[in-house]
């Protein structure tokens, strides 16, 4: 028996969109608490402006590289707390459009808004939140997701795009960062990809052009400015391995 393919980060029980089965569902209000412990999450074209300001921008090192956002050293996410997302910070969308999502359907040109059921946003009792459905439509709050949603897929083609280009063109190398938080833990970040900034600038004068055109060498550009954002994150793993390590008052004492 063939094994499931694995769900897509924060999912756990994806179905798609319909009346039939989720007429009755509401949306509560949520947090970002889902996100707490993931030290990276997928970005797309249209926010590496937005997501290059404040986070480390890395490629998944995998058969098409993909695009993500570092946001912690270990394996838990700095910018998240009590479920409340640190203030000014961008929150990429691959966050912002969860608990929906899109998958594609038999038919390769088209695609399906899903909800993950397994998200505790969703009351399928009908009792609290906002309607999924109204009068046997959609309701806005589900326009509002599929129009997200959509936009979102548009930016994920055009990122699968550049990332085949940077594979064809061999301009992703491996790195590795090894750091010692205060107090002497170690850490080791792997596994990530990054565009080495002396083959691109090698780049023959037609390639340049054409990159110019559709947009890809800014965003190459916001890419390596990112990577200057290691120190600051290593700053905040920092802070946040102090803050998480027990004061001398408060350690359980052991027998000698």
């Amino acid at each position: 028996m063939s094994e499931l393919p694995p769900l897509p980060l924060f999912y756990r029980a994806p179905e798609a969109l319909s009346l039939q089965r989720h007429q009755d569902w509401r949306l509560k209000e949520g947090d970002y608490g889902f996100a707490a412990a993931t030290p990276y999450v997928p970005v797309v074209v249209g926010e590496f402006v937005a997501a290059a300001r404040h986070y480390p921008i890395l490629f998944v090192d995998a058969a098409v590289a993909s695009p993500v956002a570092l946001l912690g050293l270990g394996e838990d996410n700095l910018f998240v707390t009590d479920g409340v997302w640190a203030e000014g910070m961008h929150i990429p969308a691959y966050v912002r459009r969860y608990p929906f999502g899109f998958v594609a359907t038999d038919d390769a040109d088209q695609f399906a808004l899903i909800a993950d059921a397994g998200s505790d946003r969703f009351d399928p009792s009908g009792e609290e939140g906002v309607a999924l459905f109204e009068d046997g439509k959609p309701s806005a709050l589900t326009r509002q997701a599929l129009e997200f949603c959509e936009a979102y897929r548009r930016d994920a083609t055009a990122t699968g795009a550049l990332c085949e280009a940077l594979k064809e063109n061999d301009l992703l190398v491996p790195r590795r960062a090894d750091i010692t938080l205060p107090g002497g833990r170690k850490l080791g970040v792997d596994g990530f990809l990054v565009v080495d900034a002396a083959k691109f600038a090698a780049l023959e004068d037609a390639t340049v052009l054409a990159w110019h055109k559709n947009g890809w060498l800014a965003v190459i550009h916001y890419h390596l400015a990112s990577l200057d954002h290691f120190n600051a994150l290593l700053v905040r793993q920092g802070a946040f391995a102090t803050a998480a390590e027990p004061s001398q008052a408060d350690a359980t004492p052991t027998a000698a």
